[in-house]
């Protein structure tokens, strides 16, 4: 294998040896070593926790409230106060082929979403189009069927596609010179969808309008807070009195809880916006106005919590560099204790010192070739004239493998 491309080992270990913190000398500095890895174990767990926790809420999606301003205004072009004409021989002739001395009129529906307010500028993102908030819209035009006969209905529903891209308004045209009443019914995109709950269950919950999981949440917190929930079997709902009447049953399994809220939420109220056009009359400068909410993805905070979740290369980089020299730290330590305790004994009884040292690689040497105790006054001979030798946990044991091994050759020969 090639040194070079072995990776070198990193040291993790980041304890101190138990000797160097039971030593008085190094009490105070020991304790405060080991506070600080309690509380960086602490801290690692908890980002962690967090993090999981973060991941958990992108997975549902975080939705906000924000505000639709929606703009109702319109224009004319070739009526009478535009042209001069005041009598019929200073009307001007009506071109039908480039619509020129045609009266007619405008009308031009708009919308963006309002800024959240003191909003960070990184936080910003481009708003959505407005055709991308509606689901379905329809203008009815009350005009003179006689007079206008085709065109006094305009739906636009949204389909995806190129041929249909999002844009921040619509514009209809018409001609004419005759005040015409106009009625938008407009059908907004929420996330998630919102239901209306049928006042039977609202009123009992207290709600009118909520997604499908919000009214399913808020029915269990009736629940709960009731006191509804069977003491003995958990998995039933014991029906209070509203209850009783509203469903017709004494008992309601949990998981039917979904099926019977289902049946008492409908499509929600469109929005109707009414204006009025009188060509005859100069338009106004402003536009009119109208505030509604619409639920939303929260594209701002789904992008915080995914910065936080994504692991910053340098800030790791930076981290594992300080663990591992807090670990060469740790370890360079372990051997200067071993350093100082080892002439430390040599400096209090060098002769003692030489004898247990020679010992010690004696046995050491032994073991590696693997062969016993030689003639003479070995360290090995030496251990075996003392009684206390025979007494050592594991010498019962050697002498039963020993004896085994014995009659097993033995019955063999």
């Amino acid at each position: 294998m090639d040194p070079k491309a072995a990776k070198k080992r990193k040291l993790t270990d980041k304890a101190i040896p138990n000797v160097i913190l039971q030593n008085p000398d190094f009490a105070e500095d020991s304790r405060m070593y080991q506070d600080l890895l309690e509380t960086e174990r602490k801290l690692d767990w908890t980002m962690m926790r967090k993090k999981v926790e973060v991941q958990d809420a992108l997975a549902r999606n975080p939705t906000t409230t924000r505000t639709l301003r929606l703009f109702l205004s319109h224009t004319v072009s070739g009526q009478l106060w535009q042209t001069g004409g005041g009598g019929a021989d200073e009307t001007p002739l009506a071109n039908f082929e480039t619509g020129e001395g045609i009266p007619a009129w405008a009308f031009k529906i708009e919308g963006r979403v309002l800024e959240v307010p003191n909003q960070r500028h990184r936080d910003r993102f481009p708003q959505r189009k407005f055709s991308t908030l509606i689901k379905r819209m329809v203008v009815e035009l009350d005009r003179d069927p006689t007079l206008y006969p085709d065109g006094n209905i305009v739906e636009w529903p949204r389909a995806p596609g190129a041929h249909n891209p999002a844009m921040d308004g619509f514009t209809i045209r018409r001609t004419g010179d005759q005040p015409t009443k106009i009625r938008v019914v407009m059908y907004l995109e929420h996330f998630p969808e919102q239901y209306k709950v049928v006042p039977e269950l609202g009123n009992i919950l207290g709600i009118k309008e909520d997604s499908r999981i919000g009214v399913i949440q808020t029915f269990w917190n009736y629940i709960k807070l009731q006191g509804l929930q069977d003491k003995v079997d958990r998995r039933l709902v014991r029906a209070d009195d509203k209850l009783r009447q509203l469903f017709g049953t004494d008992t309601i399994p949990f998981q039917k809880i979904p099926d019977l809220v289902n049946r008492y939420l409908v499509a929600p109220d469109p929005i109707i916006l009414h204006y009025m056009i009188n060509p005859s009359l100069p338009p106004t400068d402003r536009p009119s106005a109208y505030d509604v909410e619409v639920k939303m993805e929260d594209t701002a905070l789904r992008s915080r919590m995914a910065v936080m979740v994504q692991s910053n290369k340098e800030s790791s980089q930076a981290l594992s560099k300080l663990d591992e020299e807090c670990a060469m730290l740790a370890q360079s330590l372990h051997n200067s204790h071993v350093k100082r305790t080892f002439l430390q004994s040599f400096a209090e009884d060098p002769a003692l010192f030489i004898q247990t040292w020679l010992e010690s690689q004696s046995r050491d040497l032994e073991n590696i070739i693997g062969s016993g105790p030689t003639e003479g006054l070995t360290v090995r001979q030496e251990e075996l004239k003392r009684s206390e030798f025979f007494r050592l946990p594991w010498v019962e044991e050697a002498v039963a493998i020993q004896e085994g091994m014995r009659l097993a050759a033995k019955g063999m020969a």
